[in-house]
């Protein structure tokens, strides 16, 4: 095997895939120019629209607390926190 072709053989092994994730937070103008800039740069993306579960768990716990009564009007709230007088 000539020597060539060895090395590109062990420069091949050498090569790895590094993938990270970032989560970006675009205001309502920005979703365009954010979309555009994945495209033009051949980057992939996916959108998630799901809520982390502790978020889904919280709002069912809410749920359940408004059908069996636990509720408190705004009022009765802002004076459990001293913010009103």
């Amino acid at each position: 095997m000539p020597i060539k072709e060895v090395f590109t053989l062990c420069h091949d092994f050498n090569i790895f895939v590094m993938m990270e994730t970032y989560i970006v937070h675009p205001t309502e103008e920005q979703k365009k120019l954010v979309l555009d800039f994945f495209k033009s740069l051949n980057i992939s993306y996916e959108k998630d629209d799901t809520l982390p579960v502790h978020v889904l768990e919280g709002i069912k716990r809410g749920q359940e607390d408004i059908k069996a009564g636990r509720t408190v009007s705004l009022e009765e709230f802002k004076k459990s926190l001293s913010i009103s007088k």
